[in-house]
């Protein structure tokens, strides 16, 4: 499939990947990371860029290629996994979209398609693989299973839970929390179908990430995130919070997620 402007060498390159590599598994979790930390989750402009159907299937992929890729910027999920959808589909993976439910601060779960990423299906297995997750979650594909997995200090699992599958993070010296649920016998390979994401608006009242400023980026071992002023950081599987008060703090901070790696 291929897109008017779609540019596998030049996506590559804003995630700082020379040539074409092979569709590996090696592969799958070398461009994961590295998208990670080249490029930022930021929804402060995501909504400047909606049709103004404010649907997001009319989002064009053009826009958003230009916008991240191009321009260099960040972008949000519909958009980041979107683009790695592509870029996957056009190296030669096997690649589903499919939406989940985000959990929410008081334990339940938000709307059915708040959130979408990609499912991998490599060498008999299935891997989750998400670029566009606003919170700390994994910073390489997880394997669609309930074995325990570790990454940079923390530890993951996907169990079942009342039909859906839970994807479970657990930092150090804490309890295992959900992160989302999602269905994925309703993935989608063409990246939109199944997943059927309509108006921003049919889900922004209960959205945990509705009306807040999200930013985010991976590091070499863990995740810098910033939601309003509130500065929230994973680093080998340790967690700290800290609220930045003094605007030049909070610059510095904004400037470190955008700035990429």
């Amino acid at each position: 499939m291929t897109h008017s402007m779609f540019d596998v060498a030049k996506y590559l390159r804003r995630i700082g990947v020379e040539g074409t590599p092979p569709p590996t598994l090696d592969t799958l979790r070398h461009l994961h990371k590295r998208h990670l930390m080249a490029v930022p989750y930021d929804n402060s402009t995501a909504p400047d860029r909606l049709p103004a159907s404010r649907h997001l299937t009319n989002v064009p992929l053009d826009l958003v290629f230009e916008h991240v890729v191009t321009e260099g910027h960040g972008g949000v999920c519909y958009e980041l996994n979107r683009l790695f959808h592509t870029l996957l589909a056009e190296l030669g993976y096997d690649v589903r979209m499919v939406a989940a439910a985000v959990r929410q601060a008081n334990g339940t779960f938000g709307p059915e398609r708040e959130h979408t990423f990609d499912l991998v299906h490599l060498d008999g297995q299935t891997h989750l693989v998400d670029v566009g997750f606003p919170g700390p979650s994994y910073s390489e594909p997880l394997y669609l299973s309930e074995e325990e997995q570790h990454q940079y200090g923390c530890s993951y699992r996907v169990t079942e839970h009342d039909g859906y599958r839970v994807v479970e993070r657990r930092p150090k010296e804490s309890d295992w929390q959900p992160v989302y649920r999602f269905r994925p016998e309703l993935a989608d390979p063409s990246g939109w179908d199944a997943v059927r994401l309509d108006s921003l608006d049919d889900y922004a009242q209960d959205s945990v990430l509705a009306g807040t400023t999200f930013r985010s980026r991976a590091t070499d071992n863990g995740k810098i995130v910033l939601i309003g002023r509130r500065y929230f950081t994973v680093e080998d599987g340790v967690e700290r919070t800290k609220v930045l008060v003094k605007a030049d703090e909070f610059q510095d901070v904004v400037e470190l997620i955008l700035a990429g790696a």
